[in-house]
């Protein structure tokens, strides 16, 4: 036991002897410096008529400066159509306007309807006999390959049997 302390210790002093320490490295600072635009604009639109799904709806916004200005407006489940028209600026911040305009329905076109062509009957005839349903096939586990019996079988060493 003493001789692993005294080699464990002299292991430690010869780690602790050559060991250099190396300094980490320093991250550089990089500064980037944003373009400021005192006056932004921009402007957008887009419009969606689906008539797969019947999706229907549509925006456009604008902005001059603070000053952002648009509308969207889009069929509700019950059909009728919201058009909402908002502003925003630094004086009054955002306000919108929520028009509801009514569902169009289509005026329903009457069905042509037309006379129904007479179908003359089948002649009645004589089915042949069906088929006796086939035997049930016996789908299972197959046989093993293997005989195993669990019988007990009583071996004693020779030294103990008699003779």
């Amino acid at each position: 036991m003493w001789c692993t302390f005294v080699e464990l210790a002299a292991l430690t002093w010869i780690v602790g002897v050559q060991g250099h320490v190396i300094p980490a490295a320093v991250p550089a600072v990089v500064t980037r410096f944003e373009d400021y635009d005192p006056h932004p604009q921009y402007s957008y639109a887009y419009d969606v008529q689906d008539s797969i799904t019947g999706d229907s709806k549509n925006q456009y916004e604008t902005r001059e400066g603070d000053v952002v200005k648009g509308s969207y407006s889009l069929i509700e489940a019950d059909g009728t159509r919201r058009v909402v028209e908002y502003t925003a600026d630094p004086v009054n911040g955002f306000n919108a306007v929520v028009h509801r305009e009514p569902a169009v329905v289509a005026a329903p076109v009457p069905a042509v309807v037309a006379a129904p062509v007479p179908v003359p009957a089948a002649p009645i005839g004589i089915a042949p006999a069906p088929l006796p349903p086939a035997p049930a096939v016996a789908v299972g586990i197959p046989p093993p390959h293997h005989h195993f019996s669990c019988a007990l079988i009583n071996v004693q060493p020779k030294w103990l049997s008699t003779r």
